[in-house]
């Protein structure tokens, strides 16, 4: 076997190696292959990227809204042209299944820089009239900003933040999890070959304490990340020192609500991708299903039909539906979470156990998994699994069902199928979650403001909503008369 490629840091526009010369292996989760072995970064590869940001800042930040929205269509359009590239190299990153990275992955980070492109010339203030005078207002680029990404969305969680930052004129420090860290680097590539000027998108790989050397660091603006509710609250912790603006994408538990006039192909539908698309490691998953009792017996049934026939295997496999958990370790974790149900008194009606596949015996693979026979003050109820596991609920009324859903600490999204419109509008405004899907779920277009309330996060991402956490505004008042000093 051929030595595994190494990946080196990307700063000010080209690749370099970490001062340290440590590396840390890249893993096919599949396999558990090393498929690269990665430069860590340390606080003075820290420093020296945020000093590249700080440069390419002022070069960009001078450029107009136009300009800089060329090159970001330009980046989209390479994405689009390296899609299957980037699709595969996202699927043995990150064992996602092949039939999922083209379109989740790789269409939706081009989506968004697409889109931020197009709003890159129209960010503008407001003019008022006012005695004496006149003032106006001017949004501005925060300078330096921190991205922190999460693993398993690596290309889009890049773009989601690098997208909005670079179009209001900031640049741009990017971390990808340790566990996914390959993608990133090849999205700073096409930005160079779209004309981004130097050290405007920076990628610093490590571990936490890569991390906390960014959101220590005195030249950084702003924080934005996206990962664990612990994790979020060290970086609130953290950035508190120096009073950077922080944006927070945190886990959930959410809620997804099936009534009894629901069509039931669309709400299995609806809690399949909910539970079990990339393998249940997806924040805003509805893992409670909560289903109106009268019609219990015919969802469970078409559940489980549809769940036995998902295909757990190799991820490069296009018929595969289920891949494998992202790492040996992660594995486990969701492992000890199904025996945590069992041994409080929940029935596995379908799953529950791990799954060998030929050939990929050292992959980490998990059958998706329901649940049935819970209390909401079990385990797997309250805490995040990340993992194909859903949670059978059933209710009988609108005030319980709000109540029970609205129930713990998370509040990212929720879902509602029904044909009683009123019902479905009535229970999004009365459920405490930032994202209320009514008949469909998971479904995130960039247009569409993202992010969560209570520990599920602060601030939203993607849609114009995204300037307000990457710029600052600036009101200059202007005297139309003379100083009318009282002494």
């Amino acid at each position: 076997m051929s030595q595994a490629p190494e990946y080196q840091l990307w700063i000010e526009g080209g690749y370099r190696p970490g001062r340290q010369g440590q590396y840390f292996d890249a893993l096919n989760p599949a396999n558990g292959e090393v498929i690269g072995r990665v430069a860590q970064a340390d606080e003075e590869d820290v420093d020296a990227a945020v000093a590249a940001a700080v440069r390419g800042q002022k070069v960009w930040g001078a450029m107009s809204g136009v300009a800089r929205g060329r090159i970001l269509m330009k980046t989209a359009t390479l994405l689009r042209e390296h899609r299957d590239e980037l699709a595969r190299l996202e699927t043995l990153d990150g064992g996602k299944p092949i039939a999922e990275t083209p379109e989740a992955d790789v269409d939706s980070a081009a989506d968004c820089l697409e889109y931020f492109a197009g709003q890159a010339s129209s960010l503008q203030g407001e003019y008022q009239s006012v005695d004496g005078g006149f003032f106006y207002t001017r949004p501005e680029p925060l300078g330096v900003c921190a991205g922190i990404g999460a693993w398993n969305y690596p290309i889009q969680i890049a773009a989601w933040k690098s997208a909005p930052a670079l179009a209001a004129g900031n640049s741009m420090v990017f971390k990808p999890a340790e566990l996914t860290p390959l993608s990133a680097l090849r999205l700073a590539e096409l930005f160079r070959d779209a004309g981004l000027p130097d050290g405007v998108f920076n990628v610093v790989q490590g571990f936490a304490e890569t991390g906390q050397a960014m959101t220590a660091h005195p030249d950084v603006a702003k924080v934005s990340l996206t990962g664990e509710v612990g994790t979020g609250k060290a970086v609130m912790k953290a950035s508190a020192d120096s009073l950077k603006a922080v944006t927070l994408e945190l886990g959930g538990k959410s809620p997804l609500i099936v009534w009894d006039d629901a069509d039931l192909d669309n709400a299995v539908s609806g809690a399949m991708m909910g539970n079990f698309y990339t393998q249940g490691q997806i924040c805003t998953n509805g893992t409670r299903v909560f289903v109106h009792e009268s019609v219990r017996d015919a969802f469970v049934e078409k559940l489980l039909e549809r769940t036995g026939k998902l295909r757990v295997g190799d991820p490069m496999d296009p018929s595969t539906d289920v891949g494998p958990m992202v790492s040996k370790g992660h594995h486990d974790h969701v492992m000890s979470f199904i025996e945590k149900g069992r041994s409080e008194g929940g029935k596995v009606l379908i799953g529950g156990e791990s799954v060998s596949v030929p050939g990929f015996e050292n992959g980490g693979f998990v059958a998706p998994t329901v649940f049935d026979s819970l209390n909401d003050d079990m385990t797997i109820v309250r805490e995040e699994i990340f993992g194909p596991v859903l949670s059978l609920l059933t209710f009988r009324d609108e005030d319980e069902v709000v109540s029970r859903a609205n129930s713990t600490p998370f509040g990212l999204a929720a879902g509602v199928f029904t044909r009683d419109l009123n019902r479905g509008h009535r229970m999004a405004a009365g459920l405490d979650a930032g994202i209320v899907w009514l008949n469909e779920y998971n479904l995130t277009p960039i247009e569409m403001p993202f992010g969560g309330i209570k520990q599920s996060g602060i601030g939203k991402e993607n849609s114009r909503r995204a300037f307000e956490h990457y710029t600052r505004l600036k009101t200059v008042y202007v005297a139309e008369g003379d100083v009318d000093a009282p002494y």
